[in-house]
């Protein structure tokens, strides 16, 4: 019965597959407690991901719709399958300039979420983990270097942090997807290193939680997002995880949970947390839900991980 924060569908994400409800019936099916839904938010046509006008046909205008649907769909079936699972509805956040504040400031105003999820994807405005290209661009804009890009991205980082203090923390290593240090731990980067530590530091001040995601393992990494120092520098801040698939279709729902379980034992990490209904409230933006959590050596004792393909 574990838990997953972050997840799209076909049916409201370009790149994923599958209808959310069918989604929501993977995860009853392969034995998940709570299960949050998390599409991405609309965003204005510069920051168009490539062939959504050209291929998907959207504009800035169906995007919006899109969301629209999304949050009626998600509600429907939350209801439809409370008896059978916890469903969460929040979003995931895409911080790309200044002005993309405004529009998720708006979401956080005229919709009620139980939380959110607080990404960011880009560089200097490009995707950097679209492809290898446009990784390449965002580079080139830093000074040419993984370095430079890294220090520019756990800036802007720091940033959304700081204007949003989103409960959880999505992904916080994305930027080494596809670098040509993946891999590397950031290893001899000193001002990286103190860049990701400012941004830890905000974000245990403020209690929030940082994603444990295993599609990092799926893209071919050694280690989930974030890697093991990261993890174990939060840890000593007595920060706190939830755990993620990132999941773009049913089949990649629970994908390398068991991996992921090694991981957060290999990490020392005792505890892991879940947004939960009957939680601890700790954010008045959520009323609805707060924070519970279970021990890593309880959570390793149920069903769930007998059940993983």
């Amino acid at each position: 019965m574990p838990y997953s924060h972050h997840s799209h569908s076909g049916q409201f994400c370009g790149h994923a597959k599958n209808t959310l409800e069918e989604v929501v019936q993977a995860a009853i099916a392969k034995g998940f407690h709570t299960f949050a839904l998390t599409e991405h938010i609309p965003r204005p046509f510069e920051d168009f991901y490539p062939g959504e006008a050209e291929i998907d046909h959207h504009t800035e205008e169906s995007l919006a719709k899109l969301f629209d649907d999304f949050i009626t769909e998600a509600h429907r079936l939350r209801d439809a399958y409370s008896s059978q699972i916890q469903i969460l509805i929040g979003f995931e956040t895409e911080y790309i300039r200044p002005s993309t504040l405004d529009i998720i400031r708006g979401i956080l105003s005229k919709y009620t979420f139980d939380f959110f999820m607080g990404s960011l994807h880009h560089a200097h405005t490009i995707p950097i983990d679209f492809d290898r290209a446009m990784y390449e661009q965002a580079r080139d804009k830093a000074g040419g270097t993984d370095e430079r890009l890294f220090e520019d991205y756990f800036d802007s980082q720091y940033e959304m942090l700081q204007e949003l203090r989103p409960p959880v923390v999505g992904h916080f290593d994305l930027i080494r997807l596809l670098s040509d240090h993946r891999d590397s731990e950031f290893a001899g980067m000193t001002s990286v290193w103190e860049k990701m530590k400012r941004n830890l530091e905000f974000v245990a001040s403020y209690g929030g939680l940082l994603e444990l995601n295993s599609s990092g393992l799926r893209k071919g990494l050694a280690e989930p997002y974030p890697c093991l120092p990261i993890c174990q520098m939060f840890l000593d801040m007595r920060g706190g995880f939830v755990m993620s698939d990132d999941s773009h279709g049913v089949d990649q729902i629970g994908t390398n949970y068991a991996r992921l379980l090694a991981f957060v034992q290999k990490a020392g990490i005792k505890q892991i947390y879940y947004v939960d209904q009957a939680g601890v409230r700790k954010d008045s933006r959520f009323l609805s839900t707060g924070f519970s959590s279970i021990t890593v050596s309880d959570m390793m004792q149920l069903p769930f991980w007998t059940n993983l393909n």
